[in-house]
């Protein structure tokens, strides 16, 4: 597929960016045509937030680099979008905070998961796991492909970090005791709901900060990550990125009517 040149003064111009490199990640077989629309409806939602990382996406950050940290066994779960967007960033946030990467797919093929491999390894990953016989393992009461887990990683995880997820894995893997961080921009969805930490931000603005705060935490020590985690409300910080969105609108509407006049 040959790329399509996007003008600099685009208004729209980063937006459509990250719409074209999962177009072409689509053609490289990484990208599922259902995932192209999970991209679409978050894009909206991300309209609503003001296309930036909020206060309460901020809190969430360093909560969720916070317990990274201190995990005795974390994972990065990655799907295909996840590694369209964020490979680097991933591979990055993996190695600071000693995490285990896991290819995890809903449309999963053994064509595709090699895609995603390639793309991992190309952005630094040392070992990639999940990808064909290791997901061996399943995930109780679970009845799509995401049920397939490697023994080394999801399966004996304490932590995983679910960008992009889809909410019935959430919610087993709590059921499992699993603490699970979430990035998603809708804060309605079963996934955000049902998660421990839910980090309500677009992956692309949210994985190199996520990144960069969990360096500067590493510094500080386990204890300091330990007080950072401890008292999260994740309910309460949903709430307020709701009443940010509803602000928004009210704010936006409210613009549109005065332009009526």
């Amino acid at each position: 597929m040959i790329p399509v040149r996007i003008p600099s003064d685009h208004p729209r111009a980063e937006s459509l960016h990250v719409r074209e490199k999962l177009v072409q990640a689509y053609s490289n077989g990484i990208v599922a045509t259902s995932g192209l629309i999970a991209h679409g409806r978050g894009e909206a939602f991300d309209y609503i937030l003001g296309e930036k990382t909020t206060r309460p996406a901020r809190n969430a950050i360093e909560v969720a680099a916070a317990i990274l940290l201190t995990a005795n066994s974390p994972v990065i779960s990655i799907n295909g979008n996840t590694a369209a967007l964020a490979a680097k960033d991933m591979v990055r946030l993996g190695a600071i905070t000693a995490s285990k990467i896991e290819i995890n797919l809903f449309y999963r093929s053994w064509e595709r998961e090699l895609a995603v491999k390639k793309l991992l390894l190309k952005a630094g990953a040392h070992d990639v796991l999940g990808v064909g016989a290791n997901a061996s393992a399943k995930i109780p009461e679970l009845s799509s492909e995401r049920r397939r887990v490697d023994p080394k990683g999801i399966l004996s995880a304490d932590v995983v970090l679910v960008p992009l997820e889809d909410g019935d894995r959430t919610e087993a893997l709590v059921r499992m005791s699993k603490k699970v961080i979430a990035i998603d921009l809708n804060p309605l969805s079963r996934t955000a709901q049902k998660a421990n930490v839910t980090i309500v931000d677009n992956l692309v603005r949210c994985a190199p900060l996520l990144t960069k705060v969990a360096a500067s935490l590493k510094k500080k020590g386990h204890r300091e990550c330990e007080k950072i985690a401890h008292d999260f409300d994740n309910g309460r910080n949903l709430a307020e990125s709701i009443i940010l969105m509803k602000n928004n609108l009210s704010t936006l509407a409210k613009a549109e009517l005065a332009g009526r006049r």
